[in-house]
């Protein structure tokens, strides 16, 4: 095979025809616009994520005050927080800091146009994402259909990831670097490119893989008396790379917080450092599946880079779901360029696939799911913080885990929050979970005498953790009419605030008002998001507990409607409520 210097070494493949021979010159161009106005399409949901509220209020705090948020200055909890095991301290400074360039970023969209803007934003950068990854498809199969097919099998595994944090950062620079080295032009690009990298997200260190991937790959190469290439400029390249992308607020020190994140609690309990299901397949599996059989499939032409970030990026997926999306952009590329492709696509094949992306472009506009440029305000306290706003109401406050980010976008630097989704501490987090789910165990402090610990005055908080189906079991607590430390003095169905003094002119509401509120919050999301349901049975295990026989029945009778896993436990306790007649 020959190898022209200056590129990288391909394995021999057979090339696709190109689509003008059998359709008009300008099929091309609508297919690839179809697929950019699609795939902005699946990636422009609304605004949904609880974590983009701090970032873009962290965003906006360094836009006015041009320093970073460290020490804390959203939670009051943050300076109060005994460490919980060696490091932390280092953990916390990394969180507040890593991220500051994309907040930055991400403040400047929403300045620029509002959260439409910043939904377009999200968009343009997935969109880019997977359109790299047909780019790298085409320099090593060719074809116009192929490296297609790679962007939307790339876009089935992003669709997951349409959120608005930095972390789409990672994902467009490491796909930009692998399409760099496979390209081997404008190798200048890469120190400025993990120089803005290093700063906006602290998966940069992923970067060093590829870089190490394409390194060893040529080493290999020289090794073997076959150099594809005068290599100097790669090293030097990566070298400069890796050195540059020190100069962060945080140096090197990315490896040794992973390896706090690995070990600390308080990650274990958020899903996206889970190890991902692979059953049912879904698109993740059956990627990961199809580029592993290919690769021993075809090992005797595999190269040494794509052996070596297979096994980087199948590790880092399959240890935590936030990553299956390193696979989603490699695994298309490695199948089209080993699997023996033999056959054409005829001109009806190319007709149907225009017409399909017509179908799905209608379908998406037409629904309302594509293009959704705003915010999805209705997950979030939005009533709760016009109700604090209004009375001015300052001093502690106790919130819920996925509120704490929208509290400090709505009342910074009025009103500081207790906890958010910035992870700043260990043994807070087990105090509130503590206080969340009401605990009073024998050898532990109370969720009251916590609260009292905390000087809190004020609780705003919602009642289910609608994934897991949890209900905080604080708020039915809070609805026994014999405690007399707290009132309900707001409702509406996305929150719920008690205070132990309401402002003057509030009447309390009727405690036993927080099971109604319960169901109205559940009905809400069983409308908006019916694929989470476990609400309504938390909620039906609540009213069996209280003795309401009639609303446990309705609430067990809605969750086994909706799909569901098999549940034998509640279908049983179901039948004996329907049993029992009430």
């Amino acid at each position: 095979m020959k190898v022209t210097s200056g590129t990288s070494p391909k394995p021999p493949v057979r090339r696709p025809a190109t689509p003008g021979r059998t359709v008009p010159r300008w099929f091309p161009a609508l297919l690839l616009g179809l697929s950019v106005v699609l795939l902005l399409g699946w990636f422009t949901p609304e605004i949904r994520d609880s974590d983009f509220w701090w970032h873009l209020k962290t965003g906006e705090y360094i836009w006015q005050n041009h320093a970073l948020p460290a020490p804390d200055p959203f939670a009051f909890t943050t300076a109060r927080a005994a460490p919980a095991y060696p490091g932390e301290e280092m953990t916390r400074h990394f969180n507040l800091t890593h991220e500051w360039l994309s907040q930055v970023l991400f403040y400047a969209a929403y300045r620029t146009g509002g959260f439409a803007g910043m939904v377009l934003f999200r968009g343009a950068l997935l969109a880019a994402f997977c359109a790299l990854a047909g780019l790298v498809t085409y320099r090593r199969a060719g074809g116009f259909y192929l490296p297609l097919a790679a962007a939307f099998a790339t876009a089935g595994v992003a669709t997951d990831f349409a959120l608005d944090r930095p972390y789409l950062i990672t994902f467009l620079f490491l796909a930009a670097t692998v399409a760099i080295l496979e390209y081997r032009r404008a190798m200048w690009l890469l120190p400025v490119l993990f120089l803005i990298w290093a700063n906006c997200h602290g998966g940069y260190f992923l970067g060093w893989l590829a870089l190490g991937a394409y390194a060893a790959e040529a080493l290999w190469a020289r090794w073997r008396m076959k150099p594809a290439a005068d290599n100097r400029v790669l090293w030097m390249a990566s070298a400069a790379s890796f050195l540059i992308s020190g100069a962060n607020p945080n140096g090197f020190r990315v490896p040794q917080i992973l390896l706090h994140y690995r070990s600390s609690y308080l990650t274990s309990r958020l899903l996206e450092w889970s190890p991902p299901r692979l059953w049912p397949p879904g698109e993740f599996t059956l990627l990961l599946a199809g580029a592993a059989v290919v690769l021993l499939w075809r090992r005797r032409e595999v190269r040494v880079v794509d052996w070596l970030l297979f096994a980087a990026f199948a590790a880092a997926a399959l240890a935590a779901g936030r990553n299956t999306i390193f696979i989603g952009f490699l695994a298309p590329v490695l199948i089209a360029c080993y699997f023996p492709w033999k056959r054409n696509l005829p001109a009806p094949v190319q007709w149907g696939a225009a017409a399909l992306l017509l179908a799905g472009l209608g379908m998406g506009i037409g629904s309302g799911r594509f293009f959704q440029l705003r915010a999805a305000e209705w997950r979030y306290p939005r009533g709760a913080a016009d109700f604090l706003l209004a009375h001015h109401v300052t001093g502690p406050l106790f919130n819920t885990y996925e509120y704490g980010g929208y509290l400090i976008w709505r009342l910074w630097p009025h009103q500081r929050v207790f906890i958010d989704g910035r992870a700043l501490s260990e043994s807070l987090f087990l105090d509130y979970a503590r206080i969340l789910y009401n605990h009073d165990e024998s050898g532990g402090k109370s969720a009251q005498e916590l609260l009292d610990q905390y000087g809190i005055r004020t609780i705003v908080m919602n009642s289910f953790e609608y994934t897991g189906g949890l209900v905080y079991l604080l708020a039915p607590g809070l609805s026994d009419p014999l405690q007399q430390e707290w009132r309900l003095v707001y409702s509406e169905p996305s929150s719920m605030i008690f205070m132990r003094q309401p402002p003057e002119g509030v009447a309390p509401l009727d405690s036993l008002s927080v099971l109604d509120h319960m169901e109205a919050e559940c009905a809400l999301h069983l409308e908006r998001e019916p694929q989470y349901a476990l609400c309504a049975r938390g909620l039906g295990q609540v009213f069996a507990r209280v003795g309401d026989r009639h609303r446990a029945r309705r609430w067990i009778g809605i969750y086994l409607a909706h799909p569901h896993n098999p549940d034998p436990q509640a279908e049983q306790t179901y039948q004996r409520l329907v049993g029992a007649g009430q």
